[in-house]
């Protein structure tokens, strides 16, 4: 043998290794190219037509593949298995294997179609599997919807004006926010008198249209504050229309139901509430002592409990710095931003909007009673809240890919451990959650935007404004008044109770 012929073996055995090594490091063989014709229509901003034309050629290679792994062992009656002649085989089996190639056909040109093409996938393509049909000759041809992150020039973002809102939180501040953790401890005294602010009003109630009864609810225990929270409607003169009721009163007030009710028959239509007194209830604080710093997360002196409120009262300012921060960012960025976003991405996403806002609050320390009532005036709103979002998004993320910004490991972790501490939760555990309820997609775009926000207002111009301790949230009932329930976000689990649960923690440290 000559010393080319043995180098060429040797040439040829190292490129087989190679190619071993590769398939194995890839779990999978390279597959051909196929050979495709792709016509794209632009629908809207965010929705593409998508023709696709596959060679003839490619189709009978799929064809031969699936029977070049059937035909030795296939079995056809007057041979032994894997002896039949490949031509009656093919006859035979053709249509028993033709799902099956046309399912990796669409699998694998999806994926082509998907890297060849400028378009940005952000949903399923929707096609009808079934419609799809492998032809005797020519070319197999298919189409389908897909939505698309939208083209835009990125705007200016360096150099945005910005009002900051600050505020040094003193005395009365942490005298109230105590008050309120208290608040979640106190005893509900029945009293025969009249209700004044913030005593609770055990009530029935029931909302009616033209005479008709859409929702009910019993024995529902609601606070007197200035306004009244549903999932799909507010009332805002509530707390002075109720004012002085008392044991056996009954008053009927409008709710107006929000524009994006789940409810399409009631969208942006009156409905009358009456409520029916059984009782009224008004707390009784209770005493600071031992017992109860105890309960509240194992304080040793009031002093204690008082310097994790003011910790807490800190981390609530940032996040309305943030969110104030956000809106002006937002709203700058999105002045040009005219394009049109389809209703049915707005209905789907309207409620990952929802789940953002809520990990948000719960990370950074607000009560239960704040997140459900933000959480019902998102749902209420929640058409052009999504569409606002989403546009933010879909710039923040052309942004970060421009500037090269990613994730990171120690990000998620820096993101859970936050909700952990607020939730009194092992991290684990909140990871799990959120894995099993598939929100780690909302926590990998929460940490994106934060650091390409962050990134904006690295080059922002400031100006300091004073920043007003926002009043309680308004009450909350978890009852549509249109009788329709929206999907509901899982509730955090405390064990110290509402919003004592990052104070309590805090207090540990």
């Amino acid at each position: 043998m000559s010393d080319d012929s043995e180098k060429t073996e040797a040439e040829d055995s190292l490129e087989e290794q190679a190619t071993a090594q590769e398939l194995l490091e890839n779990g999978e063989e390279k597959k051909e190219p196929l050979s495709l014709e792709v016509e794209v229509q632009t629908k809207s901003a965010c929705e593409r037509h998508v023709l696709v034309k596959i060679a003839r050629e490619d189709v009978d290679r799929y064809f031969a593949k699936q029977f070049d792994e059937l035909a030795p062992k296939a079995e056809v009656p007057g041979f032994r298995p894997g002896k039949a002649p490949r031509k009656l085989v093919e006859n035979r089996f053709r249509l028993q294997i033709s799902d099956q190639v046309k399912g990796e056909l669409l699998l694998d040109c999806m994926t082509q179609v998907n890297e060849e093409q400028d378009f940005s996938a952000i949903s399923e393509p929707d096609f009808d599997f079934g419609a799809v049909e492998i032809p005797e000759d020519g070319p197999m041809t298919f189409e389908f919807d897909i939505e698309v992150r939208p083209e835009f020039d990125i705007p200016e973002w360096k150099g945005i004006s910005i009002d900051r809102p600050t505020k040094e939180f003193d005395d009365s501040d942490i005298n109230h926010q105590l008050n309120k953790i208290l608040g979640n401890y106190a005893d509900l005294a029945p009293i025969d008198g009249e209700a004044e602010e913030n005593d609770f009003i055990v009530v029935n109630f029931k909302s009616s249209r033209d005479g008709k009864v859409i929702a009910s609810g019993e024995e529902v225990s609601i606070q007197l504050k200035p306004s009244l929270s549903f999932p799909d409607a507010i009332i805002d003169d509530f707390g002075d229309s109720m004012k002085g009721v008392k044991a056996g009163s009954k008053k009927v007030l409008n709710a107006k139901v929000s524009a994006d009710a789940e409810s399409e028959a009631l969208r942006g239509e009156e409905v009358e509430v009456e409520f029916e007194v059984l009782d009224v209830k008004r707390q009784e604080l209770p005493e600071l002592d031992t017992e109860m710093l105890a309960t509240i997360g194992g304080f040793e002196d009031e002093e204690s409990v008082r310097k994790a409120i003011a910790g807490e009262l800190d981390r609530q300012l940032i996040y309305h710095q943030n969110k104030s921060i956000r809106q002006q960012i937002g709203g700058t960025l999105t002045e040009s931003a005219d394009w049109d976003l389809p209703p049915d991405l707005l209905r789907r996403q309207a409620n990952r909007e929802v789940e953002r806002a809520v990990m948000e609050m719960r990370s950074s320390g607000f009560s239960e009673a704040q997140i459900k009532a933000y959480q019902n005036d998102l749902r209420q709103n929640s058409m052009a809240s999504t569409e606002q979002a989403l546009k933010e998004h879909f710039i923040l993320e052309s942004i970060a890919e421009s500037e090269e910004i990613e994730e990171t490991e120690a990000d998620y972790e820096q993101e859970i451990q936050m909700i952990a501490i607020q939730q009194n939760e092992s991290p684990r555990r909140i990871r799990a959650q959120l894995e099993k309820r598939g929100q780690m997609d909302s926590l990998r775009n929460q940490i994106i935007e934060r650091k390409v926000l962050d990134l904006i207002k690295e080059h922002a111009k400031f100006n300091d404004t004073e920043f007003k301790l926002e009043d309680d949230a308004p009450a909350t009932v978890d009852i549509s008044v249109s009788g329709v329930v929206a999907a509901e976000i899982p509730e955090a689990k405390y064990e110290s109770g509402g919003e004592t649960a990052a104070a309590a923690n805090s207090g540990k440290k």
